[in-house]
């Protein structure tokens, strides 16, 4: 298994100066960093692969579709922007080298419509889905991992169980389910079961305290989460996703209002030690 680190912990957007963070993120002992390219014009995809492959990393890309790229939007012109912008971002993320593109990445992220999930919207979500995994399939061996929501991020889908049921209709293997315990603890009747009912759909795991502090510090039960990974035989990368409550911008779309470590370097040197124990008392067991 490898072991991730999102680069929002430490940086707002990923651009030329930020390169340096590949090399200290392998410094503090993580397989893999997860980028986010908030910012497509000046993300240096070619120098992150290149200088990811010279440390040994992998790296993964994930994205928050913003509501003039919203797939499942009622205005049909922005439902094909956002098939179009995908396909940008799918293009980066393959230029970097990515392994894995996911988060909300089939929906407007903060969009809700006050109701419901409707069938309009699940329609345009597989059909916008459908062209996208085409696409990348196409181009790329890239896994897009759909990414379920709380409740107060998104209407669409809240649960493993509705990302598995929309992956079976988009009908590409090369979509998964990208699993974050923050948003599962919230939304899940049983953590564990949903990983057992995910199964081998499972394609890549956030790895997230319930307060979204140092993973081991709060809720989620590490032990029986990862029992429940080797179970259903995922074994590829669990990346740490938290933030820095001094990123404004970040702060704001996460509702970060406070610190849970006394800096980013220990929430992400201890999170590892963490979850790298319970993972091998997992594995001796």
């Amino acid at each position: 298994m490898k072991f991730g680190i999102h680069s929002l912990l430490f940086t707002e957007t990923f651009v030329d100066r930020d390169l340096a963070l590949l090399d200290k993120c392998k410094q503090l002992g993580f397989d893999a960093v997860e980028i986010i390219p908030f910012d497509p014009d000046r993300f240096p995809a070619a120098k992150v692969r290149q200088a990811a492959r010279d440390l040994g990393l992998t790296i993964n890309t994930g994205y928050g579709m913003p509501p003039e790229y919203n797939p499942i939007s009622p205005d049909p012109k922005v439902r094909r922007a956002g098939i179009q912008f995908s396909k940008r971002l799918i293009d980066l993320s393959n230029e970097a080298g990515a392994d894995v593109f996911g988060g909300a990445i089939y929906c407007g992220w903060g969009y809700l419509s006050g109701r419901m999930r409707t069938d309009g919207e699940w329609k345009w979500g597989v059909d916008a889905y459908r062209e996208i995994a085409e696409y990348t399939k196409k181009n790329s061996d890239l896994i897009l991992g759909i990414e379920p929501l709380n409740r107060f991020e998104s209407h669409f889908i809240n649960v493993a169980e509705d990302a598995v049921k929309f992956i079976k209709e988009v009908g590409f293997d090369n979509v998964k389910v990208h699993l974050d315990t923050f948003h599962m603890i919230r939304e899940e009747n049983d953590l564990v079961q949903a990983v057992l009912n995910t199964g081998d759909l499972v394609g890549y795991v956030h790895a997230c305290e319930n307060q979204r502090g140092i993973p081991g510090t709060g809720m989620v039960p590490w032990r029986a989460f990862f029992q429940a990974l080797k179970t259903v035989g995922y074994d590829g990368c669990v990346t740490i996703e938290s933030f820095d409550p001094n990123m404004a911008r970040i702060a704001k779309l996460c509702c970060i209002w406070r610190k849970f470590a006394d800096s980013p370097e220990q929430l992400a040197i201890e999170g590892l030690q963490n979850l790298k124990q319970v993972y091998k008392e997992v594995c001796a067991a």
